[in-house]
């Protein structure tokens, strides 16, 4: 793509002065793993397959290089997966600048790239109350351990959380008094706290009482002969039931992040306003809540009708 051997680390660099190690370093684990896999693409695309993230020597990228990738990502990947590794490479690259190992006038035009433009419907969609009830119906009737999961699981899902943060809750994250469920060091290694509604507590609290008390994971992984493993449940786990529960129930398919699109939905249509909606998502930004907005076009029909 380029030329490769002026962009190879000649010798390792210590983790303090490694420009992906330190910007790593400063992420929540979900992301973490997430922008690792992001900058080792970008690494295999400038190099031909030679370099990863570790071994790619960051602070020799000029304009030339990431202009490639900027054109690269744009024919390989949906607009939201490129900008999502752009702003990887240039957050590394900031560092770099901060490291004194790139100077300014380099750093600068390195990062002055376009964001790519979608010109597609936003992506996914909210999922129906008969839908919601239509899963939980299905867990609910399940008399097994996993049944009992899965409606607890539903139940987090439903109030916003994503899955690395759901994977991330520990039994003492949640208060079945109050409801609160406390998210430590969600996406930008930010706290927040989210309070249930009194069904969804329930349904945690009979999750528990099958589960005990005993400290771990929130939720567990489940035996086909119903023994729980004490360890977290895995990300793709949690996507493997709900496709599971969808089937079960008859419903279209949805992703687990569909369900939070329906948190954001429920609450703006239910009159909350977007900051309160903004800080109960954990979003940095009101105007990346808007995005989650999936009401329809039935809100704005009646949103009109106010115009009278």
């Amino acid at each position: 793509m380029v030329p490769v051997k002026s962009l190879v680390l000649l010798e390792p660099t210590p983790l303090t002065l490694h420009p992906a190690a330190v910007y790593l370093d400063s992420l929540a684990p979900g992301s973490k793993a997430t922008m690792t896999q992001a900058l080792n693409t970008i690494a295999k695309l400038l190099t031909s397959d030679r370099c990863d993230a570790m071994t790619l020597d960051w602070a020799a990228l000029r304009y030339q290089h990431t202009a490639a990738i900027h054109s690269a990502l744009r024919r390989k990947y949906a607009p939201a997966t490129a900008n999502k590794m752009l702003c990887a490479l240039r957050r590394v690259l900031h560092i770099a600048f901060k490291l004194d190992l790139i100077d300014g006038q380099s750093y600068q035009k390195a990062v002055d790239l376009p964001q790519i433009k979608s010109k597609t419907q936003l992506r996914g969609r909210a999922l129906t109350t008969d839908e919601i009830t239509a899963l939980i119906r299905v867990c609910e009737t399940d008399p097994s351990l996993m049944g009992a999961r899965d409606r607890a699981l539903i139940a987090i899902l439903r109030c916003g959380l994503r899955r690395a943060e759901v994977v991330a809750l520990r039994l003492s994250d949640f208060d079945p008094f109050t409801g609160r469920l406390q998210i430590i060091q969600g996406k930008g290694a930010k706290d927040r706290t989210v309070y249930l509604p009194h069904k969804e507590i329930i349904a945690i609290t009979q999750w528990l009482n099958r589960r005990t008390r005993r400290p771990g994971p929130l939720l567990l992984p489940i035996r086909k002969g119903g023994q729980l493993q004490w360890k977290p449940i895995s990300p793709q786990a949690i996507l493997t039931i709900l496709q599971k529960r969808a089937e079960q129930a008859k419903i279209i398919h949805f992703s687990p992040h569909d369900l939070r699109r329906t948190f954001c939905s429920d609450l703006l249509d239910a009159g909350v306003d977007l900051v309160t909606v903004q800080q109960l998502a954990g979003h940095a930004s009101p105007a990346t809540t808007a995005k989650y907005d999936r009401r329809g076009e039935e809100t704005k029909r009646q949103a009109m009708q106010k115009l009278n």
